[in-house]
């Protein structure tokens, strides 16, 4: 998870960070020491989209997966990108019966300049 390709982060039940890669870190300019154990819809994301986004994660805690959801969110100086994730319930796959934990994870593509990918800091 720290060093894939793609940008992932996770959240307990009560929407604390608990995961955050090397590829979210660089999207965002966030480290994970700088989010870990902070509320990641009240701290990352503008208020115009709170509701929406803590929506998709409740669902995505309660096992419903989202597919190809945009998620707007801050970077460190306060600008906007978008990232398009799927979110879906972590499970344990070290438990036998592949119990369910009270967290989630997502994995996502930053889509935030989709016409200018190649080797951009910003839009």
């Amino acid at each position: 998870i720290e060093t894939a390709n793609a940008p992932i982060f996770g959240i307990d039940a009560d929407g604390m960070v608990n995961e955050w890669n090397r590829k979210m870190a660089a999207i965002t300019g966030f480290s994970r020491e700088d989010v870990m154990g902070k509320n990641l819809v009240s701290e990352f994301i503008s208020v115009e989209f709170r509701q929406s986004v803590k929506e998709v994660l409740e669902n995505a805690l309660l096992g419903m997966q989202t597919d190809n959801y945009q998620l707007p969110l801050f970077t460190k100086d306060r600008k906007r990108v978008e990232l398009l994730l799927n979110a879906t319930t972590r499970v344990d796959a070290s438990e036998e019966d592949s119990r369910v934990d009270e967290d989630m994870a997502t994995e996502g593509n930053d889509v935030t300049c989709p016409h200018l990918r190649l080797k951009l800091a910003s839009c």
